[in-house]
């Protein structure tokens, strides 16, 4: 059906996406403009899908770049797939430019988090403060450090229209893995969110999940999470050590337990929080590994068949 141009969304494309792929935001070219803005690419597993999408809601018209709010593998893993279909560049956050350059997975994390990734090349940089022109809009590029510390989200003042990539879901936020790492990263989120109070926001375009209008309920629930994970670190880690483990699964899809927890014990981000985070009544970084997938087991989040782990 074809937008409004009331529409806060008109002209824009959401391609929204599983949890392992970061959503799709196509902003389609205005008149005098070269071709459309893609804005994240999802995960390496969907690069074929996240291709015929976007042909799909190009429709035959020109694809002009394609922008990542951040680097984490859910975000930039179709980058090298749609740099070889449609031949555009692609342009990224600065704090990573030089370990993209070079390819340096454990610069990257994805060594770290034991997550696969599609080397890419990039063309450009995007930087918090800058102004990108794309639909017709200007969108002002707003730095958004907390669940990765380089990440950015655009913000559409005129239509109040906010692509806020992982700071803020309709429930929630992404994960905060500076804290994941060792490093402070909570400050970090609360300001991003105040931030986000602060700007004339009328409908938040999150990294995951749907489209929302009922931006004060979203920061409010997220605010609380934020207190909560504050107030008890080591329910931040157990948090980060599902979804690590859930995502995981989703790119293996099945893996018998003993490679999956041979995986946990191997990928560093784990092991580290093991160190600092040890839960009581465990004794070993695989009973750990154990029980957590123990507890997504029994909260439907995947499913344990005889000696294989299967996502859900």
């Amino acid at each position: 059906m074809a937008r409004t141009s009331t529409d806060p969304l008109a002209g824009i494309t959401v391609c929204e996406r599983g949890w392992l792929s970061a959503n799709n935001v196509l902003i389609h070219a205005a008149p005098g403009e070269a071709g459309a803005l893609l804005v994240d690419t999802s995960h390496v597993n969907h690069a074929a899908q996240t291709q015929a999408l976007v042909a799909l809601a190009l429709a035959g018209r020109p694809l002009a770049r394609i922008v990542n709010t951040h680097l984490h593998s859910d975000h930039c893993g179709g980058n090298a797939a749609l740099q070889r279909a449609f031949g555009v560049p692609v342009a990224i956050p600065p704090g990573l430019a030089a370990a993209v350059q070079a390819w340096d997975e454990d610069a990257l994390s994805y060594r770290a988090t034991g997550q696969r990734m599609a080397p890419f090349r990039h063309d450009a940089l995007i930087r918090a403060g800058e102004v990108l022109r794309a639909g017709g809009r200007d969108w002002e590029l707003v730095a958004a450090p907390g669940h990765d510390p380089d990440m950015l989200m655009l913000f559409d003042r005129a239509r109040g229209v906010l692509l806020s990539a992982d700071a803020l879901w309709e429930n929630g936020f992404g994960v905060i893995f500076p804290e994941v790492a060792g490093e402070p990263g909570f400050e970090d989120q609360q300001a991003v969110l105040e931030c986000i109070a602060r700007l004339p926001v009328k409908l938040v375009v999150p990294g995951h999940g749907r489209p929302f209008v009922d931006v004060d309920a979203a920061l409010e629930r997220a605010r609380t999470r934020l207190q909560g994970f504050r107030k008890d670190p080591a329910r931040h880690a157990q948090h980060a050590v599902k979804v690590l483990v859930k995502y995981h699964l989703m790119e293996e899809g099945a893996q018998p337990l003993a490679d999956l927890l041979a995986w946990g014990e191997r990928t560093p981000l784990l092991h580290g929080l093991w160190l600092r985070h040890p839960p009581s009544g465990v004794h070993s970084p695989r009973a750990w590994l154990e029980r957590v997938v123990g507890e997504l087991a029994q909260a439907g989040a995947l499913r344990v068949d005889g000696d294989r782990v299967l996502d859900a």
